[in-house]
């Protein structure tokens, strides 16, 4: 059959159609105007839920995901979604009891899991518990990505690390070593760094700070970094392209293998060292996760089996410049990955139950201070 790349546009509102846009894949799917002439996809069509980056740009993991995937289901078909508001498009979708309109959601963050469940609560089952004997390939993931949801409701694909990634033609003295370091009068104006409220890595350096200061430290810290003049961007892709690249600021909170995604782009390998602060750095793992009550379940496994095997573990790896989730040694990944991907000497993650109950206070505290108003 002939095969054709669906890429719909989600819309921001509660009760936003999943509109479409289809034939290619874009750079900015969110930002293309919607077909609406575009049909729902039939039965046979998987419906996955993701972000921008994983469908677009030069080399996106998405298609090549699609097409080694449809060489062994010819059949099927891939309904590439990509809401506006993320995750938080869902939660909406759940509050008021309406069809998710996608199967699988594939980036998924632990986070992301935990203000699914702050917000709908005990009974809200956006996700369901995975069914791990249809998973083929599940005993090959990384025991340190095991996961404490008492759900268990995710599946790692890939993990990465956050830390600094900086200009050493910019640095005189070099990077900071620790987060303390990082507040000193020579970094004024050098961090960028992402808004916690919508973007993954900025909310994993928000708990960072908040796993290295305590929760009595973490808004003081942050009001020294303020201070300091740390400046913050919408998104990783807005900070790192449009400011980063063009040069406003010396150091960004990035990841620990972005020195692989440079040379890819050919990028200057001066402006992306790699920098650990008490070296260590901030496990951050993507998800995927099987919506509930799926009419797709048995192609939705099948694809998240998929996600696991040897081929897909090196593709996505190397094209979302991150780590394997897998554990074993047969994923083939290109000599100058391991040599450009740093891996920290200590790794610092938050829980699920360390997360959970927590967030949504640390998030309106932190709002609190980064935009200077109070309730009172």
């Amino acid at each position: 059959m002939r095969r054709r790349t669906l890429v719909r546009g989600v819309g921001a509102g509660t009760g936003a159609a999943l509109t479409g846009l289809a034939g290619c894949l874009t750079r900015d799917a969110e930002e293309e105007e919607p077909d609406d002439g575009v049909e729902e996809p039939d039965e046979n069509a998987l419906r996955i839920a993701t972000y921008t980056s994983m469908v677009t740009g030069e080399r996106p993991a998405g298609r090549w995901l699609e097409e080694a995937f449809l060489e062994d289901h010819p059949n099927a078909e891939l309904d590439w979604r990509v809401p506006e508001a993320g995750i938080e498009h869902f939660i909406r979708r759940g509050e008021i009891g309406a069809e998710p309109g996608a199967d699988v959601y594939l980036g998924l963050t632990l986070g992301e899991l935990v203000r699914v469940d702050e917000a709908l609560g005990d009974d809200g089952e956006l996700f369901e518990s995975l069914e791990r004997g249809r998973l083929d390939r599940d005993g090959r993931l990384r025991d340190d990505l095991t996961v404490d949801d008492p759900d268990d409701r995710v599946l790692p694909f890939d993990t990465g690390y956050i830390s600094l990634v900086y200009d050493e033609r910019d640095l005189e003295n070099g990077p900071p070593d620790s987060f303390d370091a990082l507040l000193e009068s020579e970094y004024e104006r050098a961090l960028l760094a992402q808004d916690p409220r919508s973007s993954d890595p900025g909310l994993a350096f928000l708990l960072w700070t908040i796993a290295a200061t305590g929760e009595d430290g973490y808004r003081e810290y942050w009001q020294a970094l303020r201070d300091n003049g740390l400046r913050l961007g919408e998104s990783w892709t807005e900070t790192y392209r449009n400011r980063y690249l063009e040069g406003e600021g010396s150091m960004i909170v990035s990841y620990s293998t972005d020195r692989v995604g440079a040379a890819a782009a050919e990028r200057p390998l001066a402006r992306h060292r790699v920098a650990m602060l008490e070296d260590a750095g901030y496990r951050n793992t993507e998800f995927a996760a099987v919506f509930a009550d799926t009419p797709r379940a048995e192609l939705a496994y099948e694809f998240l089996d998929f996600l696991l095997s040897s081929t897909a573990q090196a593709e996505i790896a190397t094209r979302n410049v991150q780590f394997p989730a897998v554990a074993d040694a047969s994923v083939d990944l290109e000599p100058s990955f391991a040599d450009r991907a740093r891996e920290p000497e200590r790794t610092v993650t938050m829980t699920y139950d360390d997360i959970r109950g927590n967030l949504g206070d640390w998030l309106s505290e932190w709002e609190t201070l980064w935009t200077g108003e109070s309730d009172g």
